[in-house]
């Protein structure tokens, strides 16, 4: 008899092979529709492009995505709010086109990225990049973004009805 080696969490509720029941399935599905879709939603409106062409790439991606991995790993690749501040001074600046090329390039390096990884393994990533703690640095980098995203628009806002951009006393 083969034994099973699949690594199982015994603290989790659900666990990485685990599919839930069709009640629980269907609120968590619920679920990540509206965290997906508000988040795919909202980038493009910050940065200034059509929701709708955010959805369309992020559909593309996700579909070969699932190509790539032979839907071995179930995921959405959605919008991200990590360029969100880079990707507003671009459409402000060059529009469009500089936005795309950013993106193309962003995901260039993901691919360099992970093609180094595949080849040498991940262990000189970690000497380049020491483990930090990941979740409060996200967080400080999508907060940074944030700010800087709702200080343009205040400047933008303030210029617009004639008043000065200067901080208020």
């Amino acid at each position: 008899m083969k034994e099973d080696k699949t690594f199982r969490n015994p603290e989790a509720v659900l666990d990485v092979q685990d599919k839930p029941k069709f009640g629980p399935w269907l609120l968590l599905s619920i679920q990540h529709l509206f965290t997906m879709f508000g988040s795919t939603v909202l980038v493009p409106l910050l940065i200034g492009l059509k929701p709708s062409i955010a959805l369309f790439c992020s559909g593309v991606g996700t579909l070969v995505y699932i190509l790539c991995t032979q839907a071995k790993i179930p995921a959405y690749l959605g919008s991200s709010f990590a360029f969100i501040a880079t990707m507003q001074a671009l459409m402000k600046n060059y529009g469009y086109p500089a936005v795309g090329q950013g993106a193309i390039a962003a995901g260039l390096v993901y691919v360099i990225v992970a093609l180094l990884i595949a080849r040498f393994g991940s262990r000189w990533l970690d000497k380049i990049l020491p483990s930090v703690d990941v979740e409060g640095s996200a967080l400080e980098s999508k907060a940074d973004d944030l700010v800087a995203a709702g200080k343009a628009e205040r400047e933008a806002s303030s210029l617009d009805d004639g008043s000065s951009a200067a901080e208020p006393a």
